[in-house]
Parts: structure tokens; C-alpha cells; sequence
């Protein structure tokens, strides 16, 4: 049936030993007895936490903030939860915008970093300020509640964790700490329904798995081989956002077993699926393994990695096939390759909304593969000037790395670069991070 029918936590945290509250719901985890301290909280969160607090609004940080800091991580942003309307934090914070119509939130700047800020919000469907479509997707929810109300609309147990400024105690509604313990990854609720209300949680569920390295419940796991169609009806520029928090999580190959697991990888990325359903040169498999490999290293090491280099290369085996059956017909290796790219990205389009910035550099990619090959004359300083020289780069070494092309041809153009001075004009630059737009030429006349 379709969807649409209708240990790592310290031994002194004891959770059930600490469950006095005034509500049957409700673990508090007094100061004592949990790991957070404001140290590790950003010095921009805590000045939004004391400002609605000194002003008599509740406020808690909460989500993935909380959840990693008791897993003791850093976390890489901070989300906080009030029960001050999104026009009373804006008069509060000159810094701040109201942002979104599904969901209004507040955006608070400090600098370079921003404090997202929502308003406790009910779980009440029949509220005229929440909106589903026929398939129960939350089309717009801005109906607030309070914080009991906030904690059991939220998607999983470890993110509904609320850590209260006005006595640094951790709130528990939702069972969340235990499963914290056992690094279990549990809806709350109904999991079809709450899939169903947004489809994404299910990508959710796979880079949290991921990332955290948790079980995902039987339950919710079980809904996903029932509502992964739902995914079809996602906008596509939204699943583009959400594919590249997937293979940015630091986990990339663990990500790509589950979608394929859940069979979600065919809303994703068709044609790799297809592909992996047949039987695909096992060269290209431990291509694609390896090329991930070396994102979550250069994730985990806090290094740049652009999209563009992602959908490079999840998309690779598949535009490498078409350019051999092109080339098999007298068509040259180059323009083979330009006109299965063009192909291959055309088709992806339909499901991820890749902006073109990115787009552009992954078929930029591809098609100075074979150009590595030609190392005499000016060839290579030709190549070297190139925008994507570097993402190119790298590329071609993954591929040598699994013997698709020549082995010592990486340590060639490593040492090629060592003996000349990198290409230095900011445009460039830019261009290989993923951040430079090609100037639309004029007409002539």
C-alpha cells in the first residue's frame, strides 16, 4: 500500500532516576546532571537566550544543537525556541527578519553567523492557520502553542530536547534522551503520517542515521518503503538542498547504502539507480565509493567540497556509459562526453534543481577528463588555466585511484603543479569553489 492512501552518554546521566515534573511527559535533567555548558554554546545564541529571557519570554535552545552537544559534539549551528510571535522578537532585535510563509521564522544576524528563532507552534491540524494538501503534506503550520505542544510536533525524539537558560536544565517530552543512549533514531508519532505531513523527513532520517551513526527505528523505517513515493512531489529546488546536506554530512558512502537500502536513491538520482539495479562495471562502483570517500574526508577535515563535485560524481557512471556509446559511433571523446553530459544533467534536472553555477562546473568536470591525457606542448598549461582545474583535478585522481585511467598519470599533474605557480585571479577562484556566474555574452551588432 502507497503512502498516499490514507553508551554515549555519561554514566552519571541517569535519566530515569531524574524524572520529577509536572507533567507525566516530561523528564527534567537538572544542571547537575547533564554535560552541556554554556562554554560551548555560541556566544551569539546565549546573548538571544538572557535578551528574551530579561524580557519574560521563555526561551530554550533546542534540536540538533542540543542533541550534539550531550552526544559531545560541536554543533554547527544553534536553533532556539520561544514563546515570543515572530513581531515580538522583531521588535526586539533591530538585527533580525521575519522569513517564510510555510513556516515563519525568525533570522537574527551577528556577523557572518545567524540565530534561527521559531515560535513554540501546536500540532493542531484542524487549526486555520495550518495547511495540508490531499496527501496530509504541511503545505503551512504557523499555529503557536506552547512548548509541550512544540516537542511533539517535532520530527524525531533526540531533536525535541530543549535546554532552558532560566535554570540550564534539559526538558525531555518525547523519551528523547533514552534513545540518545541507544542511538536510536525514533519519530514522533505516527511514522506514515508524520511522513506524509512532510516527505522529507525521510531524507532526514537517512543523513541523521548517517551522520550519527544510529539505527533508525523499525517503525520509521519501515514507513519509508511505504511513503518513498512522496518524494516525487517534493519541489525539486528543495531536494537539491536536501541532497547536498545528505553527501555533505560526513558520512556520504553510509548515505548512499541507505537510499539505496529504502529505495529512495530513485527519487534522487534515476539514473544511478538504474544503473546499480543492472549489473555496472565494478570499476565505476568503487569510482563512485571512493570519490565519496574522499568528500567525508575533506567534510570531516572542515575542507570546502562544492556540489558541483558531488553530482559530478553520482552522475559519472552514467554519463561515462553514454559517451562510450557515442564514441562507439566515430563520435570524438570530447564532444562524446559533451553531449552525454548535456544529456545525463538535462534528465537530472526534472528531480534535483541544480543551479547552474553548479550544474555548469560538474559538466566543466567532465569534459576535461580526457584532456589530462595530453601532457605535451602547451597542452597542460592550457588545462591548468581552466576554471575547474582543481575539481578536475581531483576527479581525475579518484579515477586513477581505481585504475580507470593510467596510475601514474595523478602523480604527473601533481608534480606539474608543484613546478608551476597555481592560476591566482579571484574570478577563477571563485569559479572553482562553485561561486562564480558566467557573464551572459551580448549579441554582436
Amino acid at each position: 500500500m502507497k503512502c498516499y492512501d490514507s553508551g554515549i552518554l555519561p554514566d552519571y546521566f541517569n535519566v530515569a532516576s531524574d524524572k520529577e515534573a509536572n507533567s507525566d511527559k516530561l523528564a527534567i535533567i537538572s544542571r547537575t546532571k547533564h554535560n552541556i555548558s554554556r562554554k560551548s554554546i555560541s556566544e551569539s545564541a546565549l546573548k538571544v537566550l538572557y535578551r528574551l529571557s530579561n524580557s519574560g519570554f521563555r526561551a530554550c535552545l533546542v534540536g540538533g544543537g542540543v542533541r550534539d552537544l550531550l552526544l559531545g559534539l560541536q554543533p554547527k549551528d544553534f536553533d532556539v525556541a520561544t514563546d515570543a510571535t515572530p513581531e515580538e522578537l522583531r521588535s526586539l532585535f533591530r538585527n533580525s527578519r521575519i522569513i517564510g510563509r510555510r513556516f515563519r521564522l525568525v533570522h537574527i544576524r551577528f556577523g557572518r553567523e545567524i540565530i534561527e528563532v521559531a515560535t513554540f507552534r501546536s500540532h493542531s491540524s484542524d487549526s486555520p492557520k495550518t495547511e495540508l494538501n490531499t496527501e496530509g503534506r504541511i503545505l503551512r503550520d504557523n499555529t503557536f502553542g506552547d512548548i509541550e505542544d512544540d516537542a511533539i510536533r517535532r520530527d524525531f525524539t533526540v531533536n525535541a530536547l530543549y535546554y532552558d537558560i532560566a535554570n540550564f536544565s534539559i526538558l525531555d517530552y518525547t523519551n528523547g534522551l533514552e534513545d540518545l543512549e541507544t542511538r536510536t533514531l525514533r519519530l514522533i508519532g505516527d511514522a506514515q503520517t508524520r511522513y506524509q505531513e512532510d516527505p522529507v523527513r525521510m531524507l532526514r532520517a537517512i543523513r541523521f542515521a548517517a551522520k550519527l551513526n544510529f539505527e533508525i527505528e523499525m517503525q520509521a523505517g519501515e514507513a519509508i518503503f511505504e511513503c518513498g513515493n512522496l518524494l516525487a512531489a517534493i519541489p525539486p529546488a528543495r531536494l537539491f538542498e536536501e541532497t547536498v546536506k545528505l553527501f555533505h554530512s560526513g558520512n556520504a558512502t553510509r548515505v548512499l547504502e541507505l537510499l539505496r537500502h529504502y529505495h529512495l536513491l530513485q527519487y534522487l538520482f534515476p539514473a544511478l539507480d538504474e544503473l546499480l539495479g543492472l549489473e555496472p562495471d565494478e570499476a565505476m562502483l568503487d569510482f563512485v565509493d571512493q570519490g565519496l570517500v574522499n568528500t567525508d574526508i575533506r567534510i570531516n577535515n572542515n575542507q570546502h567540497v562544492s556540489p558541483a563535485f558531488i553530482f559530478a560524481i553520482l552522475l559519472w557512471p552514467t554519463v561515462h556509459q553514454q559517451a562510450m556509446n557515442l564514441q562507439s559511433s566515430k563520435l570524438k571523446i570530447v564532444p562524446a562526453l559533451f553531449q552525454a553530459g548535456s544529456s545525463v544533467m538535462s534528465h537530472q534536472l526534472k528531480h534535483i534543481s541544480i543551479p547552474r553555477r553548479f550544474s555548469q562546473m560538474t559538466r566543466d568536470i567532465w569534459t576535461a577528463q580526457p584532456k589530462f591525457q595530453r601532457t605535451q606542448g602547451k597542452q597542460p598549461a592550457r588545462l591548468f588555466a581552466q576554471p575547474c582545474f582543481r575539481a578536475a583535478y581531483d576527479f581525475m585522481c579518484i579515477q586513477s585511484m581505481v585504475s580507470l585511467v593510467p596510475g601514474n598519470l595523478c602523480q604527473w599533474w601533481t608534480e606539474y603543479q608543484q613546478q608551476h605557480q597555481a592560476p591566482t585571479n579571484t574570478k577563477l577562484q571563485q569559479r572553482d569553489n562553485g561561486n562564480y556566474r558566467r557573464r551572459r555574452r551580448r549579441n554582436a551588432g
